[in-house]
């Protein structure tokens, strides 16, 4: 009798990647990045970010991102390192994606990689799409966020 494949015996398939080189620790990145509710401020395609339970990002994390115009996509954590790296999945259409964030000291600071996989049936054709579409988000975001980054801290 054969099986039918579900979307954890397919094989995942980087789809995109990106890396931020910030002048700031790898702490104060990781720091920042973990405040997923704040992500709105500088990922413009994002209406919301919310995490379940409320709180610090944690291994048990799971969240949704309300992406403008309203459209939810929701996620939990696969992969906890901090403060390496972290690694969500989460589900758009027919698609299976990871979504790895890397820290990796560099000696200007610290290089943010963004790496995006994906499994499923319409990976051929839906994850070019999405990945298109999510690249130029990216691309978008990615200077708002390292002027987040290395803004000065306000005093306290």
């Amino acid at each position: 009798m054969i099986l039918p494949l579900t979307l954890a015996d397919m094989p995942a398939r980087t789809l995109l990647q990106r890396t931020l080189d910030v002048r700031v620790t790898p702490e104060r990145a990781w720091e920042h990045l973990a405040r997923v509710e704040r992500w709105p401020s500088w990922a413009r395609h994002l209406q919301a970010a919310r995490l379940e339970p409320a709180g610090p990002l944690g291994p048990q994390s799971r969240g949704v991102f309300v992406l403008k115009p309203g459209i939810p996509t929701r996620f939990a954590m696969t992969d906890w390192d901090p403060p390496r790296r972290w690694k969500w999945r989460g589900r758009f259409l027919w698609l299976d994606i990871g979504y790895d964030h890397r820290f990796e000291p560099v000696a200007s600071g610290t290089r943010i990689v963004l790496e995006v996989d994906g499994a499923g049936f319409a990976l051929g054709t839906l994850g070019k799409l999405f990945a298109l579409a999510y690249a130029r988000n990216l691309d978008r975001a990615l200077p708002l966020l390292a002027q987040e980054l290395e803004a000065p801290e306000p005093h306290r």
